[in-house]
């Protein structure tokens, strides 16, 4: 037996008025999950515990099949792992947003989702003038990088607030505070002149929005021993993604990642490639994770035409691949967690997922939605389990 997991991220959310109150899963066209949930088990998995921040990497980490509470790792020590960086015991890793705010208002949690070269080019003049014994600053992927800070873990007990959760608010009462964040306000005061004299930033605000800040969150240390998902659960495993996130907790969780060519965060990523990537995968792995971004990126842009047309894209090219490759494949496909297009952020709701393959016990749907996933009955949670069920654990 061979598996498949499709991660369609974000693209679970509430109902929209301008769609006559269906959600963006219930609009799109899915012809491929709807089938697999005609033939299979549907359902709802709880993947953000309750109390927990409704984040990608609790949402993800559950989907793997780890519990995001006790194998719990700060989402910065996450993304420096992708990106190769080892932290010492007295370092804490922070993810940090190029941004732009405008009269002191978020008007962009990415800067415009300024791209990845720009992005690169602006980071390393912010780190010339910046790094040096306490702060580190290392590029990522768009608008994403990782901040490492040396000898203050005290930054861990602080309050951070992603820019995503605050589009089109003051940002003044959103400022890290609490233990040592003083430190971090001074850090962005000295970006905020850095950024506003590179040629970067003249260039994109002559053409679209302008980076003006960059804003740190999610800090991380660098974690414990976890148990390798081929050691906990018997099999080997693969994935595929256009973030540092996933790609990080493929590190952590030893599971192999696949370069493939096209792969991004956004709607220009190649959904075909990704999918055949994928297959050529299950060739020499047992499981193969296929995490595509774009759904995400719409609903934190409040983007509903957008988002549909993500999730169509996924059906057509991905699901539609993978559920015709072969007879012995069994296949989990699932939102990690809603991102409602209303608040452009994430929330801690119940997501759908269909399960479908050989000794899969049915529990059908006409399709891949909220409502029909709610109205089977089949209750998944704590959502780690979803792992278990596909493989028959």
């Amino acid at each position: 037996m061979r598996y498949c997991v499709i991660i369609l991220d974000g693209a679970a959310g509430w109902p929209l008025p301008a769609y006559g109150g269906r959600t963006s899963l219930q609009v799109a066209a899915t012809p491929n999950l709807d089938r697999l949930c005609r033939e299979g088990a549907v359902g709802l998995a709880q993947t953000v515990p309750q109390g927990a921040e409704p984040s990608s990497s609790a949402a993800c980490t559950s989907i793997l099949g780890y519990d995001p509470v006790a194998d719990y790792v700060g989402r910065g020590a996450i993304e420096a792992a992708s990106m190769g960086i080892r932290l010492a015991p007295d370092e804490v890793a922070m993810r940090v947003n190029l941004v732009s705010i405008e009269n002191g208002v978020m008007a962009s949690y990415a800067a415009g989702h300024i791209p990845t070269a720009d992005s690169r080019e602006l980071v390393g003049e912010i780190a010339a003038a910046l790094d040096d014994d306490t702060f580190r600053l290392y590029p990522g992927i768009a608008y994403r990088h990782i901040l490492v800070v040396r000898g203050h873990k005290e930054l861990l007990e602080g309050a951070y607030v992603p820019p995503h959760d605050i589009s089109d608010q003051v940002v003044a009462e959103y400022l890290p505070c609490g233990a040592g964040t003083g430190i971090l306000l001074d850090y962005m005061e000295r970006a905020r002149p850095i950024i506003a004299g590179s040629e970067i930033t003249s260039r994109r605000a002559a053409a679209v929005v302008a980076p003006t800040d960059v804003w740190p969150f999610w800090p991380g240390e660098a974690p414990a021993s976890i148990t390798p998902f081929a050691e906990r659960y018997g099999v080997s495993a693969a994935m595929t993604s256009g973030v540092d996130l996933l790609n990080g907790l493929a590190v952590l969780f030893g599971i192999e990642r696949l370069e493939i060519d096209g792969v991004t965060d956004g709607p220009d990523t190649d959904y075909a490639a990704q999918a055949l990537g994928a297959l050529e995968a299950l060739d020499t792995h047992d499981v193969v994770v296929v995490h595509v971004e774009s759904p995400d990126e719409a609903g934190h842009a409040g983007d509903a035409e957008g988002k549909i047309a993500a999730i169509e894209a996924i059906d057509r090219e991905v699901v539609a691949r993978i559920a015709g490759s072969a007879e012995d494949l069994r296949i989990l496909a699932m939102p990690d967690h809603p991102t409602p297009i209303e608040i452009k952020t994430h929330v801690g709701e119940a997501v759908p997922f269909v399960l479908h393959g050989p000794g899969v016990e049915r529990a059908i749907a006409d399709g891949f939605d909220e409502s029909g996933a709610g109205g089977t009955g089949l209750i998944v949670d704590p959502g780690h389990g979803v792992m278990g069920m596909l493989l028959g654990r």
